[in-house]
């Protein structure tokens, strides 16, 4: 069945291998949700026209080289990616690029995106570059000493939060940076009070933003927001407006 209701479906399957860090149901919905993409945005731009029998068409050789299933690829590898490397689990990486590989090829769509995750990067520019070197120090267990630990664990989090409200699969990121973002805080809270800025002011900030029970956009927003000051991180205005607009709660 080709239509929208076919794009849900194959998208809840690979939204629940994303969001559980499950290599195994990634690879196996991976193939799927390219074929279901890449024919829809052929469908919108009047390039490909509904099948008879209302089955979703193959990707042709061509298709696997490149361009749209490429692009979607890269964006769920890069969310699985990330969901991954917020608990630490490098061998669900290594397990999806492996199958992959194995299933498609060297240079299956999207086999770009595990770049940015497979070795350090010191000097990143792209917010990818950002994302992917803070990955890798998490899939590597690679924890910052305590006087740097709030600041990276903040950095990490503001780079992590923009990629993943670009992303296709931005809620299914969301939660899992929700719990790791109050896990982290949680720490510094319990261990790492003596390391912040401003305490006398920072601590009930923190204790504040704690309380929040949903693991959600407007937490992890209004953590970014708040904990600024912490580590002595300037916001912008037009940052400061951005996190204030989505920490707002209706």
């Amino acid at each position: 069945m080709t239509d929208m209701a076919e794009l849900q479906n194959r998208k809840k399957r690979i939204n629940l291998a994303i969001v559980y860090v499950d290599p195994d149901a990634f690879v196996a919905n991976y193939l799927g949700w390219l074929e279901i993409t890449t024919f829809i945005t052929a469908l919108r731009a009047g390039e490909a026209e509904a099948p008879a029998d209302g089955v979703t068409p193959q990707l042709t050789p061509q298709q696997l080289k490149g361009g749209v299933a490429a692009k979607y690829g890269s964006d769920a590898i890069f969310a699985f990616c990330m969901t991954a490397a917020l608990k630490g689990d490098r061998a669900a990486v290594d397990k999806v690029d492996a199958a992959l590989t194995e299933l498609l090829g060297k240079d299956f769509p999207g086999s770009v995106a595990f770049w940015s995750f497979r070795s350090a990067n010191e000097s990143p520019i792209s917010l990818e570059d950002h994302v992917g070197a803070a990955a890798y120090k998490m899939l590597a267990g690679d924890i910052p000493p305590p006087p740097m630990r709030a600041r990276e664990n903040w950095n990490a989090g503001l780079r992590f939060f923009e990629k993943a409200r670009q992303s296709n699969f931005v809620q299914e990121i969301m939660y899992p940076l929700a719990v790791w973002t109050r896990a982290k805080w949680s720490e510094t809270l319990e261990k790492g009070v003596a390391f912040m800025a401003h305490i006398e002011d920072s601590v009930p900030e923190l204790k504040d933003c704690l309380a929040e029970t949903r693991n959600d956009q407007a937490f992890i927003a209004n953590m970014l927001l708040k904990m600024a000051p912490a580590i002595e991180q300037d916001l912008s205005d037009d940052t400061q407006g951005f996190l204030r607009s989505l920490a707002r709660r209706g």
